[in-house]
């Protein structure tokens, strides 16, 4: 038997930090864009913001790797309805897509879920629930 100073020592296995989850924050409120960005900013993540329909289709389209996790208000100056979802999930089918709306009438709950969404939340919010649902969604990314 080996004596105490000549015991293999076992380290601890160091893990693999893993991927920066990548957040795009969408509404057509800049205060709450900027919230948004700032506390997930400060949480670790990397954040995009949009504003309107047209600059978020461009931005899904056009950024290499597809977001993570995308936090999408529901009405915005050039989407109204669902469409917008639709657009985001036929083009990028894995990123979770939270929704945010004041007007979460049964309907548009129930379509934002059947069109997969990963969460419907109400606005207001707690910006520290909403990181919190972040993590949840880009875990299930990396997951999947």
């Amino acid at each position: 038997m080996l004596s105490d100073s000549t015991q293999p020592r076992h380290f601890p296995r160091m893990e693999k930090k893993s991927a920066v989850v990548s957040v795009l924050v969408v509404d057509d409120e800049a205060l709450i864009r900027w919230s948004l960005s700032e506390a997930l900013s400060e949480c670790g993540y990397r954040v995009v913001e949009s504003g309107d329909a047209r600059a978020t289709q461009k931005t899904v389209r056009d950024t290499p790797e597809a977001f993570d996790v995308i936090l999408l208000d529901f009405r915005l100056p050039d989407s109204q309805d669902l469409a917008l979802l639709a657009s985001i999930r036929e083009f990028t089918p894995r990123t979770q897509v939270i929704l945010m709306t004041a007007h979460g009438a049964p309907e548009i709950v129930a379509g934002a879920l059947e069109l997969g969404a990963f969460r419907v939340v109400a606005k207001p919010f707690e910006l520290h629930d909403m990181a919190t649902l972040v993590a949840e969604a880009g875990a299930a990314v990396r997951r999947s």
